[in-house]
């Protein structure tokens, strides 16, 4: 089996990619790798915090290496960083860096390319799986996530705090890509075949945040469910 890393975000389709990798017998994940900007402690836009990323990762029994950059890095810096954990999973005979996403290509080819630069493969568990048949799946495995982001100009703010199941998807709207592949929404997986047990947490608070458009220079609002 090659050794790899998984790219974890906490939400439903690294969840669900990542069981797909468990289930087969080409990958053994050696760690989950988290991105962090520091001072703030937690994954962007899905605004999970570390301890309950830790919480995951004893549940799901993989040890989880976090990376936290500096958000005034340019660019180069980022990457030299980023180089830099590459190399420490390379020197543990690491191969592979595993990704949940979907269908967004440009997305695929700049990991796939980052990844060439460093030495390692890139690979795609669920890509070109459809949106509805992800969801479908996710549900249908067991799984349970609580909606934590949503982009209040895509999605009512009534999602925010839903938990992912067929009533979800039953009343998700026409037109938005039911798995928040386009930022639609974010989640936090707290129960399902990954987890010796339930991910135990509160909620804290709801909160938004209006950001500025930079095309039509309006306020753009994602309204945030805090978990603890």
């Amino acid at each position: 089996m090659e050794k790899a890393y998984f790219n974890w975000s906490s939400g439903k389709d690294s969840a669900l990619a990542l069981y797909y990798v468990m289930q087969g017998k080409q990958f053994k994940v050696d760690s989950l790798f988290s991105v962090i900007a520091s001072g703030k402690d937690k994954i962007a836009m899905h605004e999970i915090g570390m301890e309950l990323l830790m919480k995951q990762a004893t549940q799901i029994g993989i040890p989880l290496t976090v990376f936290r950059f500096n958000e005034s890095w340019s660019d180069e810096e980022y990457g030299m960083a980023m180089e830099r954990y590459i190399e420490k999973f390379k020197s543990q005979g690491i191969t592979t860096a595993l990704f949940g996403d979907i269908y967004l290509e440009e997305i695929r080819s700049r990991r796939i390319s980052n990844c060439a630069k460093s030495g390692i493969k890139a690979e795609f568990p669920l890509w070109n799986i459809s949106s509805q048949e992800i969801l479908k799946r996710f549900v249908e495995t067991g799984f349970k996530a609580i909606i934590t982001c949503i982009d209040h100009s895509v999605l009512p703010e009534s999602f925010l705090g839903k938990v992912i199941d067929r009533e979800f998807i039953e009343t998700y709207p026409q037109g938005a890509d039911i798995c928040g592949e386009n930022g639609e929404y974010h989640s936090f997986v707290f129960d399902g075949p990954l987890f010796k047990k339930p991910v135990d947490f509160q909620i804290v608070r709801k909160y938004h945040v209006d950001y500025k458009d930079v095309d039509t220079n309006r306020p753009h609002r994602y309204c945030y469910l805090e978990l603890g």
